[in-house]
């Protein structure tokens, strides 16, 4: 039973290890300053990898990633603001490299193209149905009163 245990518990740790995100950082990337670096890994966890597919700077072990990382801290040690950082990582790679892209501008746009297309959906589909509805108003024809009235004793006649 105690092996049994061991081998849970081991299994349990491995499983536990896998689930974290992996930092991809290298020891050779970390400023020495311990404030600009935790500005760094703040602002690079906001960066997509132009590689990997919504997996940022931070997590990502591709070059581009590592690149991205330098400049980042480049920036930062020439004495950049976050926003200065960011802006000029965007004006350079466009807005697919934010993680969490700005609500304005075309972004605006895409995210508003969804719902407004839902909703031009479901009032074309209340059109449709409102305008297939039989009309109901106008009274019966005498030759259709009297296919009623057959059909109406046919089914009473009938036991079931």
């Amino acid at each position: 039973m105690t092996a049994l245990r061991q081998i849970v518990s081991v299994i349990l740790c491995v499983l536990l290890i896998a689930g974290t995100p992996a930092m991809a950082v290298e020891p050779d990337e970390v400023l020495s300053d311990p404030v600009l670096e935790d500005r760094a890994r703040s602002i690079s966890s906001g960066l997509r990898c132009l590689q990997c597919r919504n997996e940022s700077i931070d997590e990502s072990s591709a070059q581009i990633a590592r690149d991205l990382r330098l400049l980042v801290r480049e920036r930062l040690v020439a004495g950049d603001s976050d926003t200065e950082v960011v802006d000029f990582v965007v004006a350079r790679y466009g807005e697919f490299v934010l993680l969490r892209p700005n609500g304005t501008g075309m972004n605006l746009v895409l995210w508003g193209a969804g719902p407004a297309l839902l909703l031009l959906t479901l009032l074309g589909l209340w059109l449709t149905r409102r305008a297939a509805r039989p009309v109901t108003d106008a009274p019966l024809t005498p030759q259709e009163e009297n296919k009623l009235q057959e059909v109406l004793q046919r089914h009473s006649g009938r036991t079931d």
